[in-house]
């Protein structure tokens, strides 16, 4: 019996929704839509009370991937977000594939996001980096070098 059919999307909450969106669609992700929720609905469902918040969904171009950009206007997050390192536990990176990775990082270096260590070539099949973009989220990009797709 199965229970989950997919993975529909993932929620980042932001602080700058607009430059999370802009880091989003640096990378070549496509705005799939915007919105508000707000009321009581929105707030029984996520255990918060007085929620109002925007919303941006962006999807991969090949549609079978997206993230829902959130950001709360009430209840406020007064603790901000933290630069937690890689190894925390809990939800820690978002992955995505990428086409010229040395082009991408020229374009994100030049907006002042930076790899959080060296970019490396694993076993000829993947060219991979960590980077660290707005608020702390931290993104693997990974280019497809070698090896058949699928292996």
């Amino acid at each position: 019996m199965t229970h989950v059919r997919s993975l529909d999307h993932i929620g980042v909450n932001v602080d700058d929704l607009e430059a999370a969106t802009e880091f989003f669609l640096e990378l070549g992700l496509e705005i799939e839509g915007t919105g508000t929720n707000q009321g009581k609905w929105v707030g029984d469902i996520i255990g918060l009370k007085d929620v109002k918040s925007d919303l941006v969904f962006l999807r991969t171009p090949d549609g079978s991937s997206k993230i829902e950009l959130v950001k709360f206007h009430t209840p406020a997050d007064n603790q901000g977000p933290e630069a937690a390192s890689s190894n925390r536990l809990g939800i820690r990176h978002l992955s995505f594939v990428v086409d010229d990775l040395h082009g991408l990082l020229e374009k994100l270096r030049a907006k002042g996001f930076n790899t959080m260590g060296t970019v490396h070539d694993y076993e000829n099949i993947f060219r991979l980096c960590f980077l660290r973009g707005p608020e702390g989220i931290i993104v693997e990009l990974a280019e497809r070098i070698g090896g058949a797709a699928g292996e």
